[in-house]
């Protein structure tokens, strides 16, 4: 059974503040291969998603309040041993309705990696750039305009 959960920086407790970290290492650092600054100071501003299973972290997305109009969500990441369950996509429509229920005047923009193009257009992503190289790894931004 998942297990879904919100937290401010302040909320988290050590624990898991470090599962987070821990994962997000894992995926993008390791298993991706780019070696890149994921401490990056933002993390304090950021609300945070969580699908835990006996105790694991297994998803996890930060959300930013919008700026000059956009919301954001970011470091979305799955462990690979929670894929193929829908936990992505779950992760992502939760934390999409958070931002349209909250901040129904911003729209929410993603910087996408390329190859998961069609996973975010399926969720109501449009592309909104040209391709973009982030840490060595071919991107794209995306937005799913306000509603409000």
């Amino acid at each position: 059974m998942t297990t879904w959960q919100w937290a401010t920086f302040e909320q988290l407790s050590t624990t898991q503040l470090y599962q987070i970290l821990a994962l997000r290492e894992e995926v993008f650092v390791v298993e991706q291969r780019c070696p890149y600054q994921d401490a990056d100071g933002q993390d304090f501003a950021a609300l945070h998603l969580m699908a835990w299973q006996e105790q694991q972290l297994l998803a996890y997305a930060r959300i930013f309040a919008p700026e000059q109009g956009h919301a954001r969500i970011g470091r979305v990441v799955t462990k690979a041993s929670g894929r193929g369950q829908g936990l992505g996509q779950q992760l992502m429509q939760r934390a999409i309705a958070y931002c349209q229920q909250h901040w129904p005047e911003a729209s929410i923009i993603i910087s996408a990696q390329r190859y998961l193009e069609q996973f975010y257009q399926q969720l109501g992503f449009e592309i909104c750039s040209e391709p973009y190289l982030e840490d060595d790894i071919p991107h794209i931004a995306m937005q799913i305009k306000a509603i409000g």
